[in-house]
């Protein structure tokens, strides 16, 4: 209706100048019409308050209609970033354009150079890490993320922050108009995780969860549902200085630095059995890598 009105105000301020110089030279023509016996001066004022009406009307009922559609466009943008997983290349800041050359789990890739990649926003079920055990869908997170972007070239965005504690880049990764921090959120491999101050997509994230709840996807269909346990009451154990553990010839060192150490097998030792996590610093599972291959 709205737009119907607009058109009829341009059309109204196009023809009133045709109408008001043909009425001024046959003002006669206009006299019959109203039944008025107006002057040349009457009818140049009626026709100029024709037009100046038909000024107000374009501009009241056009602002109106631009802000609706305005209002539209953002409240689709978010929807369509989420059925497509994709970015709008209107809103991309500057990328980093990188190869990956290996996946090692589902929220974290390395990159040509041996960096490391954290995705921001989103977190997937553990399969590497050295203290917890294997999580519900957490293969199926790493061979998704492999199928997205393994041996490929991919774009790093950044958001506030450089790297992680580990010193792992913390970055969005897109290859080609693909999201694939959104893309791994929305078909239920991973869930949304915000760590402030990087929330630039967050509300995003927080979205494609819904949805994939929702629609049982993934992680949060019937593969991983398990029963809650009921919490028992327990006793807290005295805490007791534990001695230094020999096995194999090794022993529970935690300052001992990886340049020290007598061999690999040592290493694995030290972060397995003693719990020397600082012997794993990107968390990957492989302590030492100076001297330990795989990592």
């Amino acid at each position: 209706m709205k737009n119907f009105l607009v058109n009829l105000f341009v059309l109204l301020f196009l023809v009133t100048p045709f109408l008001w110089l043909f009425f001024v030279i046959k003002k006669e023509r206009f006299q019959s019409i109203i039944k008025r016996q107006w002057s040349r001066k009457q009818i140049t004022l009626f026709f100029l308050s024709l037009f100046l009406f038909s000024l107000f009307g374009i501009g009241t009922f056009a602002d109106t209609t631009r802000a609706q559609s305005d209002e539209s466009t953002n409240k689709t943008s978010v929807v369509t970033l989420i059925d497509e997983g994709k970015l709008d290349q209107n809103i991309q800041s500057e990328f980093e354009t990188v190869k990956v050359t290996r996946v090692v789990d589902g929220d974290t890739i390395e990159i040509e150079g041996g960096k490391k990649v954290r995705y921001i926003g989103i977190d997937t079920s553990e399969s590497v890490h050295p203290s917890k055990p294997v999580e519900c869908f957490s293969a199926e997170a790493t061979k998704k993320n492999k199928e997205l972007v393994e041996g490929k070239e991919v774009r790093l965005e950044k958001d506030v922050s450089e790297t992680d504690r580990y010193g792992r880049l913390l970055r969005y990764v897109h290859v080609g108009d693909t999201f694939i921090n959104n893309v791994l959120v929305s078909e239920g491999y991973a869930q949304s995780s915000s760590y402030p101050p990087d929330i630039k997509y967050q509300s995003v994230f927080t979205e494609s969860e819904r949805q994939a709840r929702e629609k049982k996807k993934g992680l949060w269909g019937d593969t991983c549902l398990v029963a809650t346990p009921t919490p028992k009451a327990t006793s807290i154990p005295k805490q007791t200085t534990v001695p230094p553990i020999s096995v194999d010839n090794y022993s529970c060192n935690c300052s001992k630095t990886c340049t020290n150490m007598d061999s690999c097998e040592e290493a694995y030792f030290q972060l397995n059995n003693c719990g020397c996590f600082a012997r794993d610093g990107d968390d990957d599972g492989v302590p030492c890598e100076s001297i330990c291959p795989g990592g």
